[in-house]
């Protein structure tokens, strides 16, 4: 069985971000960028399937700008065999829009035929939560959304995943979409020999027109700010202070 995993490039989770200055969007000069952390988790859960015998190919696949194959490359150093490159943006500050990444990854799907689609939740920039949702609509596949426990049997996959109400466990026939969550696992570092051992896995170029999809944005940021900043907390000597406190606020 073959196995996609759709990774993004982000800021790298311990940046703190910065608004620019109009408002007009995050400032991205000079930052560190990395791979978005629910995808790494995507890309170890692949690796562990291949790894138990389960899973005969890995490729990864990013959408975005040039730079993206920095991120691919670190997935191959990670265990993945293959990675694919969609170029559909020229400008880092341009975020190509959930819908328009689905389409595209539906393309890559009809070229690659994999069995399973590992994907992250969500991605860590803009928080949608809507790619893999998307993407298994328009394939008219089944799909499981934040996963923590995943296993493959037979041509099912079984998965654990978190609801509101605490863990929920089902059993959907592949080919399927699963989207993971963050206990899923631990991913792995890629080593230095394994980091040398990608330069030299493929890595194959595409741009959004080779699968026909209009990446033009259909929503437009009006407005960026930061939040609001926490107010100081103060101490209090007793508990009758304590509760004197909690009724001037109207928390009690």
């Amino acid at each position: 069985m073959k196995v996609l995993v759709p990774v993004k490039r982000v800021i790298d989770y311990n940046v703190k971000v910065r608004v620019k200055a109009d408002g007009s969007g995050v400032d991205l000069a000079n930052v560190k960028m990395s791979m978005n952390p629910f995808d790494e988790i995507a890309v170890e859960a692949a690796i562990r399937l291949k790894e138990s015998g389960q899973v005969e190919e890995i490729v990864v696949v990013s959408i975005g700008v040039e730079k993206a194959q920095e991120t691919l490359r670190t997935a191959l150093a990670m265990g993945a065999d293959r990675a694919i490159l969609v170029k559909a943006a020229e400008d880092v500050h341009t975020d190509v829009e959930p819908l328009a990444v689905a389409k595209i990854l539906k393309g890559v799907v009809d070229e690659e035929r994999p069995g399973l689609v590992i994907c992250g939740k969500q991605a860590i920039d803009n928080d949608l939560n809507a790619t893999g949702q998307m993407l298994s609509a328009l394939l008219g596949w089944s799909q499981a959304t934040f996963a923590s426990e995943l296993a493959v049997d037979g041509d099912s996959a079984v998965v654990t995943r978190e609801v509101d109400g605490g863990l929920q466990t089902i059993k959907v026939k592949m080919p399927s979409v699963v989207t993971v969550d963050l206990r899923l696992n631990e991913p792995r570092y890629a080593s230095l020999p394994n980091i040398m051992k990608a330069k030299k896995k493929p890595l194959d170029q595409k741009t959004a027109g080779d699968y026909g999809v209009d990446v033009s944005p259909r929503l437009a940021i009006v407005k960026t700010t930061e939040p609001e900043a926490r107010a100081a907390g103060i101490k209090v000597s007793s508990v009758d202070e304590l509760v004197e406190k909690l009724k001037e606020v109207g928390a009690v």
